[in-house]
């Protein structure tokens, strides 16, 4: 037996084909006691992977120890014989044939010189079903819930991670017979269990709808666009008009996004992903991914769920904003612009967020500060109005600064306490220019906090895209109250310059004319009810009326009956 045992490690001979127990009753008879590389050879076939992470570690541990594994013999994998060593190669092909998808975009990671097979002929093809794949949600594998080298299967839509031997899409492709997956980050497409990569026109529209891309002369040609697409299901949807699922209570985030869609150069900048691909925010390539896909006119349902934004928003904002909670637009709509900002000014140039929005407001604080000074009393006796024989005298301090303004709040006049002589409440109505004219520089404007002042705003520059919001909802000690005031707006044409004193600029033609694009109405009692959202598309100029999925043509007088409480006016050019 010894003899025939030496014989076998001399012919190369993988002992892999011995069982464990016999190995290592081997090893206790051998003496002296063999070395690390033998037991590490007999011992090889009991290694387990979980998945392919665990060899993503080992390829990096791989890397960055050189090559400390390196035997005697020479090889990387320690094996005495050639078989032997060909035969781990094998298995690291298999198992870890993920790196070089997961990494080969702008990685370090050493990529290793192995040949997929790539085949335009895959006899699967049919089987792929564009009804199940929904490509809107997070790209977590639905049994370990982990997003690295993540595997959609294009039969039943689910997630898998990994395509070795030991993945959780390979066991898949065993059970349930799908054999098409594609990868998520670089959209390359498998057979499983066979392994060869699929090479197929057949399958660019599926690629188009998981990272949808635009060339910038699409870009431009898309307020010129009045053609209709059409889903798998045979409905029909507007580019730029689809519905966003209201996953639970998030219809304030929905209006949100639907009114900054309007905003042209807004929407230009994040349709094209190389505008910002040194930006490492999430909530960033985010929204473009989300501003892509609205805009997309190959999609496969005529709708979208903003699933993906959601949790970004949720990590960046440390839930202030969740999904099951109710939130106020304005709010989310002032942190979003923010955020967005500060994530992409890398440079000292303006970001998109300011070159659309940001404005300038002269601002004069008028504080009054009480003196009390001695005044001389030559009989000796008391005036009896101070005790300490001085008089109060007020000393008003004038503060006036420059400060910029993404968004305008406009008061509302406080709705009457009485109902009228049909026992009705009654609804006031006031002009849009009335709630304007706190921002001429003349009207005084009452502060509490921090302190007692009086102030007095006004404009100093207008931006290209002017967003107001009417302040309808005050909070006291015991509740929310609302404001039901109508505001009577233009549609079209809102002049500025009759209401609100501006500066103007030698050589430079005054542009203080706005359109509405957006407005925002909250409908229900305060803390409670949903929000909708006016909105127009400009290559035809028609209003359309979005809450949630439910997109619906409208006039354009019944946005003005509305309860407004977020506006977003654009420039006339």
């Amino acid at each position: 037996m010894e003899k025939m045992k030496t014989k076998r490690e001399e012919n190369g001979e993988s002992e892999e084909l011995f069982s464990p127990e016999l190995k290592r009753q081997k090893l206790l008879k051998q003496a002296p006691p063999p070395p690390l590389l033998t037991v590490e050879n007999s011992l090889l076939p009991l290694a387990s992977y979980d998945d392919d992470d665990d060899d993503d570690d080992e390829e990096r541990g791989r890397e960055g120890s050189g090559d400390k594994r390196l035997g005697q013999n020479g090889y990387r994998g320690e094996r005495k014989g050639p078989d032997g060593h060909r035969q781990e190669e094998d298995n690291d092909e298999e198992e870890d044939d993920d790196d070089d998808d997961s990494h080969q975009q702008g990685s370090n990671h050493v990529k290793c010189n192995r040949q997929v097979e790539i085949r335009r002929d895959c006899p699967y093809l049919d089987t792929v079903n564009r009804q199940v794949l929904d490509f809107d949600f997070e790209k977590f594998c639905s049994v370990s819930l982990k997003n690295m080298n993540v595997y959609a299967c294009l039969v039943c839509g689910k997630y898998y991670q990994g395509r070795g031997r030991k993945s959780h899409a390979y066991t898949h492709s065993l059970e349930a017979s799908h054999h098409v997956y594609i990868n998520l980050e670089t959209e390359k497409v498998y057979c499983l269990p066979d392994g060869y990569e699929i090479n197929d026109p057949s399958l660019d529209d599926i690629r188009h709808v998981l990272n949808p891309r635009f060339t910038r002369e699409q870009v431009e040609m898309l307020d010129k666009n009045k053609q209709w697409s059409r889903a798998l299901d045979g409905s029909d949807y507007l580019p730029g008009m689809v519905g966003l699922n209201n996953i639970k209570e998030t219809d304030f985030v929905n209006v949100t996004i639907q009114s900054l869609m309007r905003v042209t150069p807004l929407r230009n900048f994040f349709l094209i992903p190389e505008n910002y691909e040194n930006c490492k925010s999430p909530l960033v390539h985010r929204f473009g991914e989300l501003t892509r896909k609205i805009w997309h006119a190959r999609n496969f349902k005529g709708q979208v769920s903003p699933h993906e934004f959601l949790q970004a928003v949720m990590k960046s904002s440390k839930k202030r904003f969740r999904i099951g909670e109710q939130s106020d637009p304005v709010e989310f709509m002032s942190w979003l612009l923010n955020t967005l900002h500060s994530d992409l000014k890398g440079s000292k140039e303006k970001s998109i967020i300011h070159k659309c929005f940001q404005g300038e407001l002269e601002v004069v604080k008028e504080i009054q500060r009480k003196t009390t000074e001695k005044k001389d009393n030559s009989d000796g006796q008391n005036n009896g109005t101070l005790g300490d024989g001085g008089n109060e005298q007020d000393n008003v301090v004038m503060e006036t600064c420059r400060m910029p303004f993404l968004m305008l709040g406009l008061d509302l006049p406080p709705p009457p306490l009485f109902k009228d002589v049909m026992e009705k409440n009654i609804i006031p109505q006031v002009p849009l220019f009335n709630i304007l004219k706190k921002f001429d520089g003349e009207s005084i404007t009452e502060v509490v906090r921090p302190c007692i002042a009086r102030m007095r705003y006004r404009v100093t520059r207008l931006p290209p895209y002017l967003i107001l919001h009417m302040r309808r909802f005050t909070k006291n000690n015991f509740f929310i109250e609302k404001n039901p005031t109508l505001v009577n707006f233009p549609v079209k044409n809102l002049e500025l310059k009759d209401y609100i004193p501006l500066p103007t600029k030698e050589n430079e033609k005054m542009r203080s004319k706005y359109d509405l694009i957006a407005n925002i109405v909250h409908d229900g009692k305060p803390g409670e009810g949903s929000y909708r959202v006016f909105v127009q598309r400009k290559s035809e100029e028609l209003w359309y009326e979005i809450q949630d999925l439910h997109v619906a043509e409208t006039l354009p007088q019944m946005v003005a009956l509305s309860e407004a409480y977020m506006q977003i006016y654009e420039q006339q050019q």
